[in-house]
């Protein structure tokens, strides 16, 4: 299933948040958004979502779900929003209490989702006995569970410290080589976006436009950290950034 925006643009009473928005997330793709703080990166990811209606434009689902999928559209935050008091199947295990599914079929759902994200030996743990990186695993797996078409992703890797950063990376790296998921990936965080995204959104700063859709053709699973390569891309994204970006913070310093 593919998403198509059709000129979409969106305000908050007063505020202009963006303007006359087209994009295209292909189906089996991750598709990066970056772009200064306040530019509507998280509003957007809303708007694909359902959470929220654009004031004018359209969002468009071109082509069927997986028959599989139990949430065409879900996300995984920043903030993992795990249950404190269930365990790491037992949070898994609630999305698809949500469908009416339990028992043994919840629970080859479960081991699957489980070993795909290296859990299998803390499904009984609860949050409060894993590091950021483990929980972020998990709130991963649980959108997994639900076999969604397109994966809805704001900041997931923004509270984590560098090294687990780039260990969740390669997490995800490897998960999209074994099975090709589509994913929209809101990030603050340039090495992220060259190291993930098969296409890089750059939005403008308030109120947010596409500035440039930048591609990078190297296959994921032949990425590395301080790839040569990819630092190119990385400060040609920041190139048509910085100022914008210095504009938008101080912008947002005089609200």
């Amino acid at each position: 299933m593919d998403i198509l925006l059709s000129k979409i643009s969106h305000s908050y009473d007063n505020l202009e948040v963006l303007r006359d928005v087209t994009l295209d997330i292909p189906s089996g793709k991750i598709v990066c958004i970056v772009g200064p703080s306040g530019c509507g990166k998280s509003t957007l990811l809303r708007l694909i979502g359902g959470l929220e209606r654009p004031n004018s434009g359209e969002v468009l689902q071109i082509g069927q779900p997986p028959e599989s999928s139990l949430n065409p559209l879900t996300y995984v935050f920043q903030d993992f929003a795990l249950l404190p008091w269930r365990t790491v199947q037992g949070n898994i295990s609630l999305v698809l209490e949500d469908h009416g599914i339990r028992g043994a079929k919840a629970q080859t759902i479960i081991d699957d989702v489980l070993a795909r994200t290296k859990l299998t030996d803390f499904s009984q743990a609860l949050p409060k006995q894993l590091s950021g990186g483990m929980k972020q695993r998990v709130a991963i797996a649980r959108a997994l569970a639900v076999n969604p078409a397109v994966m809805l992703m704001d900041e997931p890797l923004s509270a984590l410290d560098s090294q687990t950063r780039e260990l969740l990376i390669d997490d995800l790296i490897a998960l999209w080589s074994k099975t090709p998921f589509t994913a929209v990936y809101v990030t603050h965080n340039l090495a992220e976006a060259v190291r993930l995204g098969h296409s890089i959104v750059v939005l403008s700063r308030r109120p947010g436009q596409i500035r440039e859709t930048v591609t990078i053709d190297k296959p994921l699973g032949e990425r590395r950290y301080a790839d040569p390569d990819l630092e190119v891309q990385q400060q040609r994204l920041w190139n048509l950034m910085r100022e914008e970006a210095i504009a938008a913070d101080a912008e947002l310093l005089n609200v």
